[in-house]
């Protein structure tokens, strides 16, 4: 907390490439959910926001580090990374979903299901969607991705079978990619809260971030920002 008053910035760590929550705009600039946030954040905290992108993986390193003051980046809250770092929330509760254009997986509901050796998954390298196949879908291959834009083009190429990732991830495509097959399984195949990281050396600033995240939800405003990027996707056309 006292770093950011004297610097008079907060500076925020995501990845840039996981829409609706976080995505790189044509000019460059970082919007989504997760950013509308940040934004928040910074404002109550009377700082500016700077936005740090980089690959998922490098996120909790850099928080590590000190390179970053939190993470805002659809990430789920885990008790492996909570033995590394604080979160506050969840702000938002997912589940994994799959993202294929193998219609007949519409039915499908258990992880076993597409547990087959013949079977090939991509989902974000780091993530816990890769922990999930690899702990739930062991026969299946798994195929790692720096971002959810490669992730997606696998499946749109066919060289993957599908693509394990949290709900809001894979519904996303279907409306980038209309005309393309692809089919998203309804279906949540686990729970996934998604919490804002922060160093365990800093209970305040953790404090502060819960007490902000409940002000949000109680006063309806929390709704009024899932509304804006989950349900109009009039966004898109400022994407690459």
């Amino acid at each position: 907390v006292d770093r950011v008053s004297k610097n008079g910035e907060l500076v925020v760590g995501t990845a840039g490439s996981m829409p609706p929550l976080n995505m790189t705009t044509k000019d460059g600039e970082v919007i989504g959910f997760d950013m509308d946030l940040a934004r928040r954040m910074a404002k109550a905290m009377n700082v500016e926001l700077r936005v740090e992108t980089m690959a998922f993986a490098e996120l909790l390193p850099a928080l590590e580090a000190g390179q970053v003051d939190m993470i805002i980046s659809g990430m789920t809250i885990t008790p492996e990374r909570n033995l590394r770092v604080a979160f506050a929330g969840p702000y938002l509760a997912a589940g994994k979903c799959i993202l294929t254009k193998e219609q007949a997986w519409q039915s499908v509901d258990e992880p076993s299901d597409l547990d087959q050796s013949g079977i090939s998954l991509a989902a974000l390298e780091g993530s816990t969607s890769q922990m999930f196949v690899e702990k739930s879908i062991p026969e299946a291959r798994l195929v790692a991705t720096k971002d959810y834009d490669e992730a997606v083009n696998l499946v749109l190429t066919n060289n993957v079978s599908g693509m394990i990732a949290d709900y809001p991830f894979c519904i996303v495509p279907l409306f980038q990619h209309p005309n393309q097959g692809l089919v998203s399984v309804v279906a949540l195949l686990s729970y996934e809260p998604l919490g804002i990281a922060m160093s365990a050396n800093d209970p305040l600033l953790v404090n502060w971030v819960d007490n902000f995240l409940d002000h949000l939800e109680q006063s309806g405003e929390l709704e009024f920002m899932k509304a804006r990027w989950f349900q109009d996707g009039s966004w898109l056309n400022d994407l690459p």
